[in-house]
């Protein structure tokens, strides 16, 4: 556990109002400080999931997004500006964050996550939040969180609904037991405001920094969907599959 007196001045200034959240304080922000989380893609969603992250003092970020700029970026995206139309969507994001917060560190990643990357993008960091919109990749980063034992928070949109879970192997489902196979209707394109993904992505957050801090009480076991057409929100109790051959990998090592 880091010495909760390893802040420096200027960071308990800028955390201070957050320190005084019951069962954080400089213990929770050293941690985060000294944590790093992988974002694969930082659009909509995952933009606004490493802008909340960035803004709570989390220390390491590991970005992965390939592709430029668009105007159909600018609806959602809010790491991304006009004045960056046709150019590499990742260094919009790393400028944007590190006005944010300067003391941050950024790994910036040209590429979305595939099964040659996801390991090596594991990896680096102790927690992962899919963001991804392609089955193929939330997939591979499961499979790589699984095997190598570390929490990922799992969260999506479509249109105006959200859900977010924390999937923690060998404690939870992963994503492969409440999606064996990919849908088979699933596309990158689809309706969103950004509203909604912002939304999302603040919860993703929240849950990210609370397994980070180590306070609160995470999703684990739990689904949490929101449908902001009505507002209404469940708790949906998800279960592992004891068939699961990804689950399966972390059962079988000693």
């Amino acid at each position: 556990m880091p010495d909760q007196h390893l802040l420096t001045a200027e960071e308990r200034a800028v955390y201070e109002w957050q320190m005084w959240v019951p069962d954080f304080g400089e213990a929770g922000q050293a941690r985060l400080r000294d944590a790093s989380v992988l974002i694969s893609r930082i659009g909509g969603l995952g933009g606004v999931v490493a802008y909340q992250l960035a803004a709570a003092g989390v220390g390491r970020l590991v970005i992965a997004h390939a592709g430029n700029v668009r105007l159909s970026d600018l609806n959602r995206q809010l790491l991304m500006t006009h004045d960056w139309l046709g150019k590499p969507r990742i260094e919009s994001a790393r400028r944007r964050l590190l006005d944010l917060n300067p003391r941050l560190e950024i790994v910036a990643v040209p590429e979305n996550v595939t099964e040659d990357n996801a390991a090596r993008l594991v990896e680096q960091v102790d927690l992962v939040v899919d963001c991804a919109p392609l089955f193929q990749e939330r997939f591979a980063m499961n499979r790589q969180a699984v095997q190598q034992r570390k929490p990922m928070i799992e969260c999506a949109m479509y249109e105006l609904e959200a859900q977010v879970t924390t999937l923690i192997p060998g404690a939870t489902p992963c994503l492969a037991c409440l999606y064996p196979e990919q849908p088979p209707v699933w596309s990158r394109q689809f309706p969103v405001f950004g509203a909604v993904s912002g939304t999302a992505g603040c919860l993703a957050a929240m849950e990210a920094i609370k397994v980070l801090a180590g306070f609160g009480e995470p999703l684990l076991n739990t689904l949490l969907t929101c449908d902001l057409r009505a507002m209404t929100f469940a708790r949906l109790q998800i279960q592992k599959n004891p068939e699961c051959p990804v689950c399966r990998t972390v059962e079988n090592q000693p």
